[in-house]
């Protein structure tokens, strides 16, 4: 039986494919304790690899924190290059498949055409900049990988944009969202659809391949939509980015092109609306 080693299985990603993979009957599938998977330990890692010799990796795991990733650069770093590389460098010694998880944040956004995966990368962010390098050194390690950019992670799992949204509804009459950003929300949970189905289907198309839901919108448009489907009465109110000032700088402009990874995966994708109601309907 293939194994598959998950890296950061308590993060958001991690425990939807854990989800997606009771739901579909998977087996196979190890998710080991933060304290054993840490991936900056390479002699831990190293014990892994030999106890699982799996044939698959899933790293979930990065440093996500992207406005207090400014001021930490050094930690943003060896987390999302550094950890990158050793998990890259014992896939490579071990023939192991690596599926790395990356970012829209790694483009600057100052486009209006749908991003895709030859479109140069120029982050704006240290987070960016941090998960851009992670994908730099897989190649060079580990000829057999996956990168997925993804954005706007949501699902029912874990904080995300979508709870807080639900929360901060139910507390205030009002709120103030931000609508000069565009880009696609991204169901997490068809995101680990598609990270399964790659290993499911034994997949050798390697490369870096961008994944969000379908559609475009702004983070005003999605909280309206939150509300609505709910069937909540929030008034929202949209503001420009600069009236909300952040530590770091976010892409005006992230929707990435899906035309890759649908036609060389073979994966359907639903509309951005579509999989939020699914979400809503199971948060109930």
């Amino acid at each position: 039986m293939n194994t598959t080693l998950v890296f950061g299985a308590s993060g958001q990603l991690g425990q939807c494919l854990a989800h997606v993979a009771q739901e579909r009957n998977m087996q196979g599938l190890v998710f080991p304790p933060e304290a054993q998977a840490n991936i900056l330990n390479v002699e831990g890692l190293r014990g892994l690899f030999e106890q699982h010799c799996p044939a698959y990796v899933i790293n979930c795991a990065a440093y996500t924190a992207v406005d207090k990733a400014e001021d930490e650069v050094e930690i943003a770093r060896k987390v999302n290059r550094d950890g990158v590389e050793n998990l890259a460098r014992l896939c490579g010694e071990f023939g192991t498949t690596l599926l790395q998880i990356s970012t829209d944040f790694v483009f600057a956004g100052s486009g209006n055409q749908p991003l895709v995966e030859t479109d140069e990368a120029a982050p704006i962010s240290v987070y960016g900049l941090t998960k851009l390098e992670g994908e730099q050194v897989i190649p060079g390690l580990a000829s057999q990988h996956f990168i997925l950019r993804t954005s706007w992670l949501y699902s029912e799992f874990a904080g995300n944009f979508v709870k807080t949204m639900l929360k901060l509804g139910r507390e205030r009459d009002e709120l103030r969202v931000i609508w000069d950003q565009l880009g696609t929300p991204t169901y997490a949970i068809d995101l680990a659809g598609c990270i399964l189905h790659i290993i499911e289907t034994q997949s050798t198309a390697y490369g870096l391949y961008h994944y969000s839901n379908e559609g475009v919108t702004s983070w005003y448009d999605f909280a309206t939509a939150i509300f609505e489907l709910s069937n909540m009465l929030v008034k929202t109110v949209p503001i420009r980015t600069a009236e909300y000032p952040t530590k770091a700088t976010r892409p005006a402009y992230s929707v990435m092109d899906k035309t890759k990874v649908k036609q060389a995966l073979g994966v359907a994708i639903p509309h951005w609306r579509t999989s939020l109601q699914t979400c809503l309907g199971r948060l109930g």
